[in-house]
């Protein structure tokens, strides 16, 4: 059955460490502390076409793609929501493009050379119409009760990259074209109400990358809105690997290999005022897919090492909850999502996520089961810090307490923090939170005045996100210190001879202190040269004394925007 079940896969930290036994990791920006289950089944093909998951009859059905030669052989690998192999479907050609009927009692399939029809539940051949022929893999979508599907002939694969493509569809048993067509691949991907969304590929005859929203419900479609995509030299700025519509169909996302996660108004197919944040750096995409329920949305990439290849976070760009990420590292798991290799179930239980090695000849279905659980977070109001004054330049701790309703999470859930203060706000980074709930943040301040810390808990996919508490710590200036040491006495012709020490704490001083040095004798007050200070904190001091008895030197220092000012005083006996 090449099947392996991984009951109550944990996330780890960012840089995780493969999981005893296997060669996935679950990886963590920043806190992603969410249980999972993880069955990785790994598929009977050594190429990848498409991934059509049935929620109806809890089926997944997922097709090679064997292009190349008209003597190429097909299969449909049928699996359970466990992740079961229960059917293999041969075909005569090779296939490509999988779709289901609205009511899942129909699955559709792209042939060389018809659309076939089999029943999803006793796997039987329902019907076979003709279609045009295809040599490089197809497309298949439906809407207004019928499939959509793409056809590319060429005489060698190597034209498939610019080759025309044209959509036709199924009417009255026989195929149809539909008037629509371009050069290169076209993507189609299924929407709500009958809509369907088509995306050209990057290539070398489509300088200027189009996607276009159609509307299926009618006898033909009838296309509604479109953006061609450039960059400020007129190239192409799309690098489409895959589609997904939102399940109310307000929004539509596109994994482009060159620009990460794109998230558009399907009205208009303008940029949404809120994105998705980047990808980790080293992932380039290759999937996604909005959840059943429009609750999450999947990002898969292609990644190397410990960068991640998949994010499970919120649909909404403006959520803050941390993603849960999935690292597919070694032979047991894969190392990349494939291109269009990413589906969910209709509630969002359940996540299909095909993968390939570096060679893209092995291929493995992940069936991940996301937390469907949140619980509350609360970060207590009273924070406290030491020492308790805080100076600029000096090590300060802010201490605090978080508490969380629900199982104790299966990693330490993580505080993000910042410092505002009159240069503007500062990240400090994350820290741990300990078993019994304690965190405390390090920081330096690095300016005098007050400090305002805002601390936050992103949460995870079975965390929601804490409000925010704040603590605002008034920061002092750092002390200096100056001593001397000087001899009982001197005399007038010898003169005197002091040493002396300088002290500042907190930040180091931007250039060498200078001090400046008094003389007060039976004649008056009067200043002496001043002494900078060497690199050690040491200087000296030496002077001819111009008078009898009790001379007294002061050594000072103005201190400066972080320091205090310090001075010292020595007296010396002077003889003659």
């Amino acid at each position: 059955m090449n099947t392996a079940r991984r009951p109550g896969r944990l996330a780890a930290t960012v840089l995780a460490a493969a999981l005893a036994g296997t060669g996935l990791t679950v990886a963590v920006a920043p806190a992603a502390h969410a249980a999972t289950a993880d069955v990785v089944a790994k598929l009977p093909f050594t190429t990848y076409s498409a991934l059509a998951v049935d929620s109806v009859h809890q089926r997944v059905f997922l097709a090679d793609a064997a292009v190349g030669s008209s003597s190429n052989y097909g299969r449909i690998a049928v699996y359970t929501f466990q992740g079961e192999r229960i059917s293999t479907i041969n075909t005569n050609y090779h296939v490509s493009g999988l779709a289901l009927s609205a009511d899942a009692g129909t699955l559709y399939v792209g042939e060389r050379f018809r659309i076939s029809a089999y029943d999803t539940i006793t796997l039987a051949l329902k019907s076979v119409p003709n279609a045009p022929s295809d040599n490089c893999g197809r497309e298949v979508v439906v809407a207004g009760g019928k499939p959509y599907y793409t056809s590319q002939y060429t005489d060698y694969l190597s034209q498939c990259a610019t080759a025309t493509t044209t959509v036709d569809t199924i009417v009255n048993g026989g195929w149809q074209r539909t008037g629509w067509n371009d050069s290169g691949k076209l993507l189609l991907e299924g929407g709500p109400n009958d809509t369907f969304v088509m995306g050209q590929a990057l290539n070398a005859s489509a300088p200027d990358p189009f996607l276009s929203v159609f509307d299926g419900s009618g006898e033909t479609p009838v296309r509604n809105a479109t953006r061609r995509f450039t960059d400020e030299s007129g190239a192409g700025a799309l690098n489409l690997k895959d589609v997904a519509v939102s399940p109310d169909g307000a929004k539509i996302a596109l994994a482009d290999a060159s620009a990460g996660t794109r998230l558009l108004n399907t009205g208009d197919l303008s940029d949404a005022a809120d994105g998705y944040q980047s990808l980790p750096a080293g992932a380039t995409a290759s999937s996604v897919a909005f959840s059943g329920d429009g609750k999450y949305v999947a990002r898969g990439a292609s990644a190397t090492g410990a960068t991640p290849d998949l994010l499970v976070q919120p649909a909404d760009p403006t959520d803050s909850t941390a993603p849960l990420e999935f690292v597919f590292e070694g032979s047991q798991d894969g190392d990349r999502v494939v291109p269009r290799g990413t589906e969910w179930s209709a509630d969002g239980s359940r996540l299909f996520t095909v993968t390939t090695n570096a060679a893209g000849n092995q291929f493995w279905l992940h069936i991940i089961q996301p937390p469907a659980v949140q619980y509350d977070v609360r970060l207590g109001e009273t924070l406290t810090h030491s020492p308790a004054q805080a100076v600029a330049g000096e090590p300060l701790s802010v201490r605090g307490r978080l508490e969380h309703d629900g199982p104790a999470p299966a990693e330490p859930l993580k505080v993000k923090a910042t410092r505002t203060d009159a240069a503007g706000t500062h990240d400090l980074g994350t820290f741990t939170v300990k078993e019994d709930g304690s965190y405390t943040v390090l920081d330096e301040p690095g300016l005098v005045g007050d400090a305002t810390y805002t601390v936050s808990c992103l949460g995870d996919l079975t965390h929601r996100p804490a409000a925010d508490v704040t603590h605002t710590v008034s920061v002092g200036k750092a002390a200096s210190s100056i001593t001397l040491t000087a001899p009982a006495e001197a005399s007038m012709s010898t003169g005197v001879h002091i040493t002396g020490t300088f002290t500042a704490q907190g930040k180091a001083l931007p250039e060498r202190a200078t001090l400046k040095v008094e003389r007060t004798d039976r004649k008056g007050t009067g200043t002496l040269s001043s002494v900078t200070v060497a690199a050690d904190g040491t200087f000296t001091i030496d002077d001819l004394p111009r008078t009898r008895k009790d001379t007294t030197y002061t050594v000072s220092w103005p201190g400066d925007d972080l320091h205090e000012a310090s001075t010292a005083s020595a007296t010396v006996d002077v003889t003659r």
